[in-house]
């Protein structure tokens, strides 16, 4: 049974039973719901100041981590432009120079990427951090640019690298028989020498080794045999065309060890050391001719030496002393 309330009446100084009416009822819940209300609106409000939804927590803790992952793609940036500017450097100033070719032109290096309708469409899309995504997008689009830039510059110095491989190959760069004691120079290259024999003033266009009949002649470069023949005053005389300029000249030999039209190699015999043509005992008379231009030999085998052995050649080759050819 509902429990019975009482109260007590000042007037009739008697306890009188409570009577509910229904208008009494309705205030009593909405009074109720008021207070709920308001009980519910405060619990909310401090919820909401102190705590994050579970949505707002959700884009906050995406966002620490796309700004974490920024700041790395950021520092992998920074760092590609390091190494990319290193490899720009050693291109230009240790592989062009090396290879004797022009650096890559700044203009070409530093070019624009495309237009200002590049990244209309990522400006349309009316992003939050417009700016930020399309500087970062034009810091990738140059870093590609350079990257295609130097790959292409490391294609062409591969192109110049095998050509130059040729070129040095080709080069005349030893000495044309074996001459380590450097004792083997007779005369060296003058373009005027008084002959003693002639009486006269005439050129010497070569460098004269001492040597035995039979001592063997290498070729001082790769070549080909452009002339293999007898000459009244070479008397036997070699011609080996190098290319690029390149003609080195071999004379008074005993006999031919290569035919016409062959190909050598820096180091092969091509021929014996004789005492034909002009000629007063056994020796090699050896030229080189650069674009049809005598040139002193020294000058392209001292490479192989020492600066004292250089200068001792030197010294061997201003000897006029012993001539041993008319010519």
């Amino acid at each position: 049974m509902p429990k019975i309330k009482y109260y007590y009446d000042t007037k009739t100084c008697k306890y009188e039973q409570v009577r509910t009416t229904k208008r009494g009822i309705v205030v009593n819940f909405l009074a109720f719901l008021l207070v709920t209300l308001l009980i519910s609106s405060g619990l909310v409000y401090v919820y909401q100041t102190n705590f994050n939804s579970i949505k707002e927590s959700r884009l906050l803790a995406e966002n620490s981590q796309l700004s974490m992952k920024y700041s790395y793609l950021k520092k992998e940036m920074i760092h590609a432009e390091s190494f990319i500017n290193t490899l720009q450097i050693h291109d230009d100033s240790i592989y062009r120079v090396i290879l004797d070719t022009d650096p890559v032109p700044t203009t070409a290096r530093e070019a624009g990427i495309g237009g200002a309708e590049r990244y209309s469409s990522l400006k349309s899309e009316e992003l939050i951090e417009e700016d930020l995504i399309i500087n970062t997008y034009k810091r990738l689009d140059k870093i590609t640019h350079k990257l295609g830039i130097q790959r292409n510059s490391y294609d062409e110095l591969l192109v110049i690298e095998k050509e130059k491989e040729k070129m040095w190959a080709a080069r005349p760069a030893i000495q044309p028989i074996n001459n380590k004691e450097l004792i083997r120079i007779a005369s060296g290259f003058k373009k005027n020498r008084f002959h003693p024999i002639l009486g006269i003033a005439r050129p010497h266009y070569g460098i004269d080794f001492t040597a035995s009949k039979g001592t063997p002649i290498y070729a001082t470069g790769d070549g080909v045999v452009e002339k293999k023949r007898f000459s009244s005053s070479f008397g036997n005389v070699v011609y080996l065309n190098h290319g690029y300029g390149y003609t080195t000249v071999y004379a008074h030999m005993s006999r031919f060890n290569v035919k016409k039209g062959q190909k050598v190699k820096r180091g092969d015999c091509i021929g014996y050391v004789g005492n034909t043509g002009l000629s007063r005992a056994s020796h090699l008379h050896y030229e080189i001719h650069v674009n049809n231009t005598p040139i002193n030999p020294i000058d392209f085998f001292h490479r192989d030496l020492s600066n004292d052995e250089y200068e001792k050649l030197i010294e061997l080759s201003e000897n006029d002393d012993t001539i041993l050819d008319m010519h």
